[in-house]
């Protein structure tokens, strides 16, 4: 087929008749550069627009029409290599038969040396026949692996693309490699073009090689952070069937991590000894250093200041050690000012290689509108990492309170059991436009002093849809459900209750200002709680989308919610985000719909990253 296609192409050079023709004009304003004005003649859609379309991107000389600094030079190399261009592309689009001719004021540019001096140039013609649209005649590729599955279009009667050979090639020797032939390959190939039927018969041979496992793990690039350790983490299976995706959660494994900037594993170009095949991990280690800082603003609830400093490596072994302060409530009329501080210590692969052990430490102070709290808990477990959007954790922990509410001052100390289960599936952590998310808490607490033995949890749901060109329209959805069983309201922790309104539940209500109603003005947080929100995210520019919300949210006094025993309240507003490459600036303006509350003005939300 090669040499035919060269046959064609030389044939190309000199024929004139084309189903259509995209004209170049070149006006030049003196010797050494040009002005390049453009001119397409648009063909009758008997003659293939979209053709015409896809081989004008093609073209080296369209894409230079819009510019004034070009030297004649310049139009004679760009017209020789858009021979090898447009026909590249006529092949993808299963034309094996074309003609193409690129003249320069009537001389074929083929016979143009692109160094000569040639003069002005006052006019650029491509021309293209593409010829008849050839389809698959006789087909066969084999050996096939168990379980392939090849791709449609590889089929007798459908249109012959040169993608469609090359991606079922490919998908005959990822087959094999998926069953452990790590160095399958494509064998011997014939492909025939058969001119007077428009067909293409191709048979093509897979060399599967032999089924190999995994050998040693070699690691190269790293300093600081010991070997031994970096084969823990990576967890690769000496020994075992060789799989790419085995190879696959290795490499996530490493990254994850968070000690290596780069962290790739490579194969060996070799089979060892047994029919083994080494691995070489390539490391560039992480600066052992970060620090960052964050800041939230609400118009109610005033400045939030965040700040977080983390060591990655700080025994050696990819341990990390990271420390969070945080303030809120600065400047707000949502009560007083909450101090935050806290540490945590991670190992990874700890017991298995997709474990990770924490221990960590938290110190809070709370001044809310209907309480306050000092606490201190301590927390140890493992967070497994069951797949790259699947992780699950599990501990026990201790924790210990003096709080004020409407019930009056208390205090409580508890052991804690903390489960929670997390499913990410967004195609953008920062920014999703597609995909859920998912998780899932409970803390079942043993009273040690001051409440009763109870369970703690909270579900959170988030969903994204996109349509429309390039997907500018976004539905996000989001519902929470929260529920405390055991002890009742007068005895409950009073920061395990839950309030509506803020933020992070209903914008547009004050912050904390649903709650359960106990008569005479006093408010006390609910042991279940309900939240939907909905969002209609609108990209108009490249970096800038409008966003329109509606938040509605349910407090009561029953461990189970059920919607109708307590109250509702609702809020809605219209947004904008400014899209910055790491994650959108937030800032949402919203007004009360329904419920208490719902006579105040409107509320301002100025922050990082979408509200949910």
């Amino acid at each position: 087929m090669a040499e035919e296609a060269e046959q064609d192409r030389t044939v190309a050079e000199r024929r004139r008749n084309s189903l259509f023709s995209l004209l170049l004009l070149a006006a030049f304003a003196g010797v050494p550069s040009a002005a390049l004005a453009l001119e397409v003649q648009i063909p009758t859609p008997r003659d293939n627009p979209a053709l015409n379309e896809t081989l004008g991107a093609a073209s080296l000389l369209m894409a230079m029409q819009p510019r004034t600094d070009l030297a004649a030079q310049d139009i004679v190399a760009a017209a020789r290599a858009d021979y090898q261009r447009l026909l590249t592309t006529l092949y993808e689009q299963a034309y094996y038969s074309p003609v193409i001719s690129i003249t320069l004021d009537g001389r074929e540019a083929a016979d143009l040396s692109p160094v000569a001096p040639l003069g002005d140039v006052k006019r650029a013609v491509i021309r293209v026949q593409p010829g008849p649209l050839f389809r698959f005649g006789d087909l066969r590729m084999a050996p096939l692996a168990p379980g392939t599955r090849l791709p449609e279009g590889f089929a007798k009667g459908q249109v012959a693309g040169v993608d469609v050979l090359r991606d079922t090639a490919e998908a005959g020797v990822d087959n094999w490699r998926a069953v452990g032939h790590a160095k399958a390959a494509i064998g011997a190939q014939q492909i025939t073009a058969r001119h007077d039927r428009a067909r293409i018969d191709a048979a093509i041979a897979l060399e599967p090689g032999p089924l190999l496992r995994f050998g040693d793990l070699l690691v190269t690039g790293n300093d600081k952070v010991r070997t031994k350790r970096i084969k823990e983490i990576a967890g690769l299976p000496k020994g075992e069937v060789y799989s790419p995706k085995t190879l696959e959660r290795a490499t996530e494994r490493l990254r994850r991590s968070g000690a290596f900037n780069v962290a790739t594993l490579r194969e060996a170009d070799e089979v060892g000894p047994g029919d083994t095949l080494d691995i070489t991990a390539q490391i560039t280690e992480a600066p052992p250093r970060r620090f960052s800082f964050g800041a939230e603003l609400s118009s109610l609830e005033g400045l939030g200041l965040s700040t977080m400093w983390m060591h990655r490596n700080i025994f050696g072994g990819a341990e990390r050690l990271r420390l969070d302060g945080e303030v809120t409530g600065i400047g707000g009329d949502s009560g007083g000012i909450d101090y935050r501080l806290g540490a945590r210590f991670e190992r990874p692969a700890t017991f298995d290689s997709d474990m990770d052990f924490f221990l960590g430490f938290e110190f809070e102070e709370l001044d809310e509108p209907s309480f306050s709290a000092t606490t201190f808990a301590l927390e140890s477990g493992i967070v497994h990492h069951a797949s790259e959007h699947r992780e699950f954790s599990y501990g026990v922990g201790y924790r210990v309170s003096d709080t004020v509410d409407v019930f009056g001052t208390g205090s409580y100390s508890i052991f804690t059991l903390p489960l929670s289960a997390r499913y990410d599936y967004r195609d953008d952590k920062l920014n999703a436009k597609s995909g859920y998310f998912a998780e899932a808490s409970m803390t079942p607490f043993v009273n040690l002093s001051g409440t009763d033995d109870g369970m703690r949890s909270k579900l959170d749901l988030r969903g994204y849809y996109s349509v429309g060109p390039e997907k500018r329209v976004t539905l996000a959805a989001r519902g929470q459900v929260g529920s405390l069983v055991g002890p009742n309201l007068a005895d409950a922790p009073a920061d395990f209750l839950y309030y509506s309104g803020g933020g992070g539940t209903v914008r547009g209500q004050g912050y904390q200002s649903l709650g359960v109603d106990l008569g005479g003005g006093s408010i006390s947080g609910g042991r279940s709680f309900l939240g939907l929100s909905g969002e209609l995210r609108v990209q108009t520019t490249e970096k800038i989308s409008l966003v329109g919300f509606y938040d509605t949210g349910y407090i009561g006094a029953e461990g189970f919610p059920d919607g109708s025993s307590g109250k509702w309240h609702s809020g809605a507003g219209i947004g904008a985000r400014y899209d910055t490459g790491i994650g959108p600036v937030r800032l949402d303006v919203a007004v009360p719909v329904s419920g208490p509350g719902s006579n105040s003005g409107f509320e301002i939300y100025i922050g990082i990253g979408q509200a949910f």
